[in-house]
């Protein structure tokens, strides 16, 4: 157990911080999903809509340091390709 205040205070800011990340990973991981279970669905319109929807979320993750940047813009990439492949 942390002994020095500033040790306890530490641990207070990381479960507070662990909290934050937790649910930013969350939210990246349900607009990830949507896009793929419209991408699955095959209709362009929805599948557009939720990526444009999606990549704010993904962004803001990697600014705020929930994912890492080059992952989180490889993660955009990818979608918007498969996005685009569903209109040939």
């Amino acid at each position: 157990m942390a002994t020095t205040k500033s040790a306890r205070k530490a641990t207070r800011v990381i479960a507070r911080r662990t909290a934050v990340n937790q649910a930013r990973r969350s939210q990246l991981r349900s607009a990830i999903r949507k896009v793929e279970e419209a991408i699955e669905g095959g209709d362009k319109t929805s599948a557009a809509a939720a990526l444009k929807s999606a990549e704010p979320v993904i962004m803001r993750a990697a600014q705020k340091g929930a994912a890492h940047k080059k992952t989180a813009s490889r993660k955009v990439s990818r979608l918007s390709k498969q996005v685009a492949k569903l209109a040939r």
